[in-house]
């Protein structure tokens, strides 16, 4: 009997537990479509409220458009029509208008051209005091034979090719290095007292002038011709030393002092041996 009975229990608690799984699957689904159900309504909401906004940005774009185009018209219609071109005298430029004198700019003005003038004035004097310090240019051998004639230098007329060697030419030794035709000048090495000198790009009538010893007036070169690889010119010297002039002036010194003591000059009296050193000017 109770062999039965246990039997009749083993086969109702597998019924059991599948309807209690069924129960439990059949509330999970409805759970789950309750929530579904929820999500569709909110998405659904949410869908209405975007096309709500979406509507109300399309009525307000349509709304502006129709201003714009109701303000093209307007503008439209007021534009005024196309006149006809009308010719007119082109006007004056400004700097062409009548300026009034300022007669502190006219004073400024004309002390600044009475200043120019002083300048040039000057400029002209001081050309002048160099030539007559400098003495003349002979450009040909006629007027150096006319400079010669005044008696106060010696002039030495030379003609130099290119050459390695210095070449004799009054108190200087002369060496011509480069002759350039085409722009007339020279370049030349001289020896002045043991001393060599290099000047380059001489031009022709150009002097080059320097002092040599004992000498307190300068010595002058010139070239008044320039062929090829040859120069023409001339070198002219004081015709009388610094020394010989200080001696001759202390005799005329020594003279007048003879006399003013109560002794005359002799008018039979030898020059000094200074003076006789002296050359005669060449006539």
């Amino acid at each position: 009997m109770l062999e039965g009975t246990s039997s009749v229990v083993g086969s109702v608690n597998p019924i059991r537990a599948a309807v209690a799984g069924l129960v439990v699957l059949v509330a999970g689904v409805g759970v789950y479509g309750f929530h579904e159900h929820n999500v569709s309504k909110q998405v659904a909401k949410q869908n209405t409220t975007l096309n709500a906004a979406l509507n109300a940005t399309r009525d307000q774009l349509s709304a502006v458009g129709s201003r714009v185009d109701a303000l093209n018209a307007q503008l439209a219609a007021e534009k005024p029509a196309p006149q006809p071109e009308v010719y007119r005298k082109p006007m004056k430029a400004a700097s062409s208008r009548h300026r009034v004198e300022d007669p502190r700019w006219k004073k400024m003005q004309g002390q600044l051209d009475d200043q120019a003038k002083r300048i040039d004035s000057t400029r002209q004097d001081l050309a002048s005091a160099r030539t007559e310090l400098q003495g003349s240019i002979a450009t040909t051998h006629d007027e150096l034979v006319l400079l010669e004639k005044k008696g106060e230098r010696s002039y030495y007329e030379f003609d130099l090719d290119k050459s390695k060697q210095f070449k004799p030419e009054g108190p200087v030794g002369v060496r011509l290095a480069k002759a350039n035709t085409k722009h007339e000048y020279a370049d030349l090495e001289m020896m002045v007292d043991d001393f060599k000198v290099s000047k380059k790009h001489v031009n022709i009538y150009e002097p080059v002038m320097f002092y040599a010893a004992e000498s307190k007036r300068p010595v002058e070169l010139v070239i008044n011709a320039i062929s090829k690889n040859h120069i023409h010119g001339y070198v002219s010297e004081p015709k009388y030393k610094g020394s010989e002039l200080e001696a001759t002036a202390n005799s005329s010194v020594s003279g007048v002092a003879a006399g003013t003591n109560g002794a005359p000059a002799d008018p039979n009296a030898k020059p000094s041996p200074a003076r006789q050193q002296l050359d005669l000017p060449k006539n």
